[in-house]
């Protein structure tokens, strides 16, 4: 029988593993070399909504409003300063705060799951893989998405645990808050609504008809009331041409579509384009999940222990719809949009990590059983505790020196290339960098994949800014680089000699006349 904790405990345990998580994101966001790349927009809508362009941060922005707004209420606390810096400090800081925030969530929905000894592993062990920390160390939205979200998942686990849909209006706030920051958080009411049919057709976890009809009730009306303005207003769930391509509302993304990993090859049959989305996703929740765990989550549902109770039997049932849903949709965004990456699959991520921890916990009492036979209580929980730790070890030594490496340290010569422009260029310089990050930094106007679809005619173009691989690489956009560069030899590069595992950033300075002569191809921008 498990030992039952008390509210302090719990309380005291959740402290614990949030100044871990706020050490952890602390440390990797202050040795960031250059945001991801997707947080300039974020900033970018930050600084429309400071200016009150609200169209541009609600009505018009491709990613939904609640984290670039969040991003212009952190800038305004942290002082208001205008350097990209700033901006990078300010967004980063709610990064981390909503990544010190999921902690509670996420304890409480592995407790709700699996007991008081897998929540603190599973929570640990969720900021221990290095894509975790890394994704809400940076400008990245998932982790408000993922706060929201994982407090929707709780509310929705105690709903199904009591049967009271009193639990249901914080579950449809929750999933209401996560969609307004990401597309992603209309999965949260759809896995309601399936789970309560589910039920029509499964005695064993069905509800009373009243409790049935009020719940199916408030799941349909619900989200039509708190994000049905919202979508009238976007005229459609989102704007990201990924969401659209996801419901058959646009075209697969081109041969060459600058999202892919890699070319389309056009022979490409049905069945290999299939199977080839399936390795897409599989690497995806590899990466976010990682492969000891992986292995460890098929032991945990192997050695999983028979529980009859029906408010657990629907938790679980919710849960593993969720999963379900959400691998077909990344495989689907794979087929769609030729990607997808371990941040798209952070959705799965907490859940299999929860099973992962409860496998090492059923190793630890099998070890314990048999090394302490006929021991006392206490002596066995050493014995478990002991095999927890060195399963925490072990993940440590594996994933140490990857979960603590510094952000994008591999796009550094971005931000030097910046500040060198900064320097040593005009202030109404006209730069083509393709990534954005050195007209960030640099603070200069020109173009980048975000202009994709403008007229590129600019005879003031005087500065490309690439990095190997734009000049070697076999996309389309590749060679408009070429084209615009020519034979010209880069007037600075960063960093000034190639380093293992950095990606050599160089400026070319380009004559007005060139300019006008070599101007871009629109079709080839993001």
């Amino acid at each position: 029988m498990e030992p039952q904790l008390s509210t302090s405990q719990h309380a005291t345990r959740i402290a614990l593993l949030a100044a871990f998580a706020a050490v952890l994101l602390g440390w990797l966001a202050a040795r960031t070399e250059v945001m991801y790349a997707d947080g300039l927009r974020y900033v970018a809508g930050a600084q429309a909504a400071e200016r009150g362009d609200w169209k541009a941060t609600i009505t018009r922005a491709v990613d939904h409003p609640v984290y670039p707004l969040a991003i212009a209420a952190s800038h305004r606390l942290l002082g208001g300063g205008e350097r990209p810096s700033d901006w990078q400090t300010a967004a980063q800081a709610v990064s981390v705060a909503a990544g010190v925030l999921l902690v509670v969530p996420l304890y409480l929905v592995a407790l709700e799951l699996y007991g008081p000894a897998v929540a603190w592993l599973a929570c640990l062990l969720v900021y221990l893989v290095p894509v975790t920390g890394h994704v809400l160390a940076d400008v990245l939205s998932e982790g408000v998405f993922l706060l929201f979200w994982t407090w929707g998942c709780w509310f929705a686990l105690r709903f199904f645990r009591r049967g009271s849909t009193a639990w249901l209006p914080p579950t449809l706030i929750a999933a209401g808050s996560a969609y307004m920051t990401r597309p992603e958080g209309l999965l949260l009411p759809a896995a309601l609504a399936a789970t309560l049919c589910l039920m029509a057709v499964r005695p064993s976890i069905r509800f009373p008809r009243p409790v049935w009809l009020r719940a199916t009730a408030l799941v349909v009306v619900g989200p039509l009331l708190l994000i049905g303005p919202y979508v009238a207003l976007k005229g459609g769930i989102g704007t990201k041409p990924a969401v659209a391509r996801l419901f058959g509302l646009a075209p697969k993304s081109s041969a060459m579509a600058v999202e892919r990993e890699r070319p389309l090859d056009p022979d490409q049959s049905a069945v290999k384009a299939f199977a080839t989305s399936c390795r897409g996703m599989f690497r995806a929740v590899q990466g976010a999940v990682t492969t000891p765990l992986l292995i460890l989550a098929g032991l945990g549902l192997l050695l999983r222990t028979p529980d009859h109770d029906p408010g657990r039997a629907r938790g679980r049932w919710f849960v593993g719809i969720v999963c379900v849903a959400w691998s077909l949709a990344l495989v689907r965004l794979y087929a769609t949009g030729g990607y997808c990456t371990p941040r798209h699959a952070l959705i799965l991520a907490s859940p299999v990590i929860a099973v992962a921890a409860r496998g090492v916990v059923r190793l630890s009492e099998l070890v314990a059983a048999r090394l302490a036979r006929g021991a006392t209580e206490q002596r066995r929980r050493l014995i478990q505790a002991t095999a927890c730790g060195a399963c925490l070890l072990v993940c440590g030594s594996i994933w140490g020196a990857s979960t603590l490496a510094p952000r994008n340290e591999s796009y550094a010569g971005y931000r030097q290339a910046g500040e060198w422009l900064a320097s040593h260029t005009a202030p109404d310089a006209r730069v083509l960098d393709l990534k954005g990050w050195a007209l960030f930094y640099g603070q200069r106007a020109g173009y980048s994949f975000g202009d994709f679809g403008r007229p590129p005619g600019d005879a003031g173009l005087g500065w490309v800014v690439a990095h190997d691989a734009f000049l070697i690489g076999p996309w389309s956009y590749c060679q408009s680089i070429r084209d615009l560069v020519g034979d010209r030899t880069p007037i600075r590069s960063f960093p000034a000699t190639r380093r293992k595992g950095m990606s050599q950033v160089h400026i070319f300075e380009l004559s007005p006349a060139a300019a006008r002569s070599e101007a871009v191809d629109p079709t080839t921008r993001r």
